[in-house]
């Protein structure tokens, strides 16, 4: 019985080279690129790239009834992850809903200490941003 030896390659059969036509110099043509002319609406402003990193700043819009009164005067309170800086939560803030932010304000709650009966525990803190836009804007927190 002959042994085959299943580790060899296989040998491709060689194929005969097909000529390439050759072009002469005068024959060759470069395009240049065309102009990309955007069709984008001047009444909408387009949304700033941020890199989809939103999620990795906000967490979610803080709605009590302080918040809602400061909606009068352009102010948006949002609950913010706690390293995030007023930097990164204005480009967020840009990026995501599209509205120019004019100043951002950070308040850091602390965590409290709170008790159940006997047992005693820790409210956790948290880092809010007050976020001011420019007049006639407007941000739904509360989506219909």
């Amino acid at each position: 019985m002959k042994i085959f030896n299943i580790f060899k390659k296989k040998e491709k059969p060689e194929e005969p080279e097909k000529p390439k036509p050759e072009k002469s110099k005068k024959e060759i043509k470069i395009e240049k690129p065309k102009k990309i002319v955007s069709k984008a609406r001047k009444d909408v402003k387009p949304l700033k790239a941020t890199g989809g990193q939103a999620y990795r700043v906000l967490k979610i819009p803080h709605i009590t009834e302080k918040a809602t009164d400061l909606t009068k005067n352009n102010q948006y309170v949002f609950k913010v992850l706690p390293k995030s800086n007023k930097i990164e939560i204005k480009k967020a803030i840009e990026g995501l809903y599209g509205v120019d932010v004019l100043s951002v304000r950070i308040i850091n709650i602390p965590s409290k200490k709170r008790r159940l009966g006997k047992t005693t525990g820790w409210k956790k803190g948290y880092k809010k941003a007050i976020i001011k836009i420019k007049q006639g804007q407007k941000i739904e927190v509360m989506p219909r």
